[in-house]
């Protein structure tokens, strides 16, 4: 069997999910969790996580990590679509 024989969480996102590496913080927590865990119970999962700085307001200038609605729900769908 090529790869892995037990499925893997995939994170996947902006310094949200970096900063969930940390210890104590989200992502380490399902590490802990399922690490070491009989493979047969193991949930394959994609967690997505973008968006923190995308809903700010946007600032004046134009300039900024604003993403518009519209824009961001359309750049999630094309994520979801290649994942799926």
């Amino acid at each position: 069997m090529v790869g892995p024989s037990r499925p893997q969480f995939v994170l996947f996102g902006s310094s949200i999910v970096q900063i969930s590496l940390n210890v104590g913080g989200w992502g380490s927590i399902l590490t802990d969790l399922y690490d070491r865990k009989d493979a047969g119970v193991q949930p394959s999962l994609v967690i997505v996580y973008f968006g923190g700085n995308d809903a700010m307001r946007p600032h004046p200038s134009g300039l900024g990590p604003h993403v518009p609605l519209h824009e961001y729900i359309q750049n999630m769908t094309k994520i979801y679509l290649h994942l799926k």
